[in-house]
């Protein structure tokens, strides 16, 4: 029998009151960290945070437009658009109009990933 799992983002359990869906606990990823994030238009609910001496990020936009702010620099974002941001570096995401749905996959450089316990199937929604 083939080694995969295949699953809907629309089906997928969420964490931050729906702002991520846990895209890595729901495909069995164990390797690194994996997310959909879920912007609605012109919303100002990504937080402006880094992951200092941890986690690297690469975001894909599956769709929608907007920017992202990295360190006070602005990265016009868009269908197809692939961003990586280091892990010191500040960022936030500002979707536009239309929203934004992007793909986050993280990890720690050098180290084996270990996923935090809020982003297992069935845990509690750190904000409650």
């Amino acid at each position: 029998m083939a080694d995969y799992t295949a699953k809907s983002i629309d089906d997928m359990e969420t964490f931050y009151k729906g702002l991520f869906r846990k895209a890595r606990a729901e495909l069995g990823v164990t390797s690194f960290g994996l997310a959909v994030v879920e912007l609605e238009p012109n919303a100002e609910n990504y937080p402006d945070h880094d992951h200092p001496e941890s986690q690297e990020e690469v975001l894909v936009v599956l769709r929608g437009t907007g920017e992202l702010v990295v360190d006070g620099e602005t990265v016009p974002l868009a269908p197809e658009s692939i961003v990586r941001v280091g892990p010191n570096a500040r960022r936030q995401i500002k979707p536009g109009a239309d929203g934004m749905r992007l793909l986050a996959v993280g990890g720690v450089p050098g180290v084996a990933y270990e996923p935090p316990g809020y982003t297992e199937l069935g845990a509690p929604d750190p904000l409650g």
